[in-house]
């Protein structure tokens, strides 16, 4: 091949991957945004003719500014990834494992050396709607700022109003680990500027204020499509499988649409409520992982009110369906121990010496209804990614208080926590799994990273 045809064929191929980039970019750009599956228009606040979807409940109203924050931040969930496992609120240092390094979360106490307490109030709006701190420093999006972006200046001060309020920590930041080409930050401009849209929130005229408010909830304050929204090539939230699912920090985010087999289409609004609330629905499952956090540190302490807006709002996302999950749940489990999957005596040993006294043979649990493990998501997931999990991390605290599953990732090996693992899966699912030691390395390599949960 002479000179020149060699290089056409790399200009061809150059122009190629140019041209295939540009298509993706397109085609993630072009999307609908988080609430574009509503019939409406969106209108200013302004010119909305209902209560003002944002702020704190009714409740909350004639609370002072301070007050009104702490409610916001924990709407927003702030200290959940601000904390460190054993560490102070709010001081940062909990690290995110990611493909390609860790990132660690910074201070964000009053602290004026290694804290925000130097901030301005613009200098906080700007981090929280644009991802972009004092001195120009871009954030990564593992900040929430494309959900947070919606939230009203009025909110994001308030935050920072009770921030202020909080023990200020003198503790430095830790530096990220990333790799090229992902520590360079200025790339965020570029992301940012095609997947930030800067914009507040903007209720639909023609829907009720109890959905407008559940959308204002769900979308920006506890920003739950950045777990449960599955991500394109370019780690925007891909809006076209809405709710339909997503991984974080090496848990499953379930289908929270309405469809009916692998989503909460089945649900009634009581025991969504509940899940929220509480941690628990009866029949349906416990959280585990970061959404036990969520509940313990965010979703319990807000009103009844607010709990059931974002129920009404969810039950209004389209039914999108899992190709992952069965859409078929498993209900019952023989007594009898002799009855359950061949083939795994490991996976079973451990069952009955460590397990079977809490969850029972049947899997309805021997003695508090959140032990069940019939009719979970988890435990009907081939990909056992939860049930590994928890058995490596257990559950912490419940939002009562209660004693939840102990951690037991000390004490049983990579293979060990896979035999039971696919165990619990073959017995009480409707698929069994068949992880192995190597994915519950990799599971437990992440895991030790988080936090499952921290009742505070």
């Amino acid at each position: 091949m002479t000179v020149r045809k060699v290089r056409a064929a790399t200009i061809g191929l150059v122009i190629a991957a140019l041209a295939a980039l540009l298509i993706l970019l397109a085609w993630a750009w072009l999307q609908p945004g988080p609430m574009g599956f509503a019939s409406g228009k969106r209108v200013d606040l302004t010119a909305y003719r209902g209560q003002s979807p944002t702020g704190v409940p009714i409740e909350l109203t004639s609370a002072d500014l301070v007050a009104r924050g702490r409610y916001l931040t924990q709407a927003a969930d702030c200290e959940a990834c601000h904390t460190a496992k054993d560490g102070k609120p709010f001081a940062g240092g909990r690290p995110f494992a990611l493909p390609f390094g860790t990132l660690y979360t910074p201070n964000i106490t009053p602290d004026k050396e290694t804290g925000i307490g130097n901030w301005t109030d613009a200098e906080f709006l700007r981090a929280v709607h644009q991802g972009v701190a004092p001195g120009g420093v871009r954030l990564y999006p593992a900040f929430p700022y494309a959900s947070y972006t919606m939230l009203t200046d009025d909110d994001v001060r308030a935050i920072k109003a009770y921030l202020a309020s909080v023990p200020a920590v003198h503790q430095k930041n830790q530096a990220n680990t990333l790799q090229l080409p992902y520590n360079q930050r200025w790339l965020m401009f570029f992301w940012s500027m095609l997947f930030n849209s800067n914009d507040r929130f903007k209720p639909v005229d023609s829907q009720s204020p109890e959905w407008n408010r559940g959308a204002y909830l769900v979308e920006a304050a506890a920003h739950c499509g950045e777990c449960h929204t599955p991500r394109n090539q370019i780690q925007s939230l891909n809006n076209r499988l809405k709710f339909s699912g997503g991984v974080a920090e090496g848990w499953n985010a379930y289908n929270i649409t309405g469809d009916k087999g692998t989503g909460v289409g089945n649900w009634s609004s009581e025991e969504l409520a509940s899940y929220l609330s509480s941690g628990h629905a009866a029949g349906r499952g416990t959280a585990g992982g970061p959404m036990a956090e969520a509940v313990n540190l965010s979703f319990r302490h807000m009103t009844r009110s607010d709990i059931a807006a974002m129920v009404t709002y969810l039950r209004s996302i389209p039914a999108i369906q899992s190709e992952n999950i069965p859409d078929r749940l498993a209900d019952s489990a023989s007594p009898m121990h002799s009855r359950g999957p061949a083939g795994n005596p490991i996976g079973k040993r451990i069952f009955e010496g460590v397990c079977a006294s809490c969850h029972a043979w049947t899997g309805k649990g021997a003695i508090r209804a959140e032990a069940q493990l019939t009719g979970s998501r988890a435990v009907n997931d081939p990909s056992a990614m939860n049930v590994a999990q928890m058995v490596l991390g257990g559950s912490g605290a419940g939002s009562n208080g209660a004693a939840g599953m102990p951690a037991f990732g000390a004490i049983f090996t990579d293979s060990e926590a896979a035999a039971v693992a696919n165990y619990v899966t073959a017995r009480f699912g409707s698929v069994p799994s068949h992880i192995d030691a190597a994915d519950v390395a990799k599971l437990r390599q992440q895991s030790n990273a988080t936090v499952t949960s921290r009742d505070h």
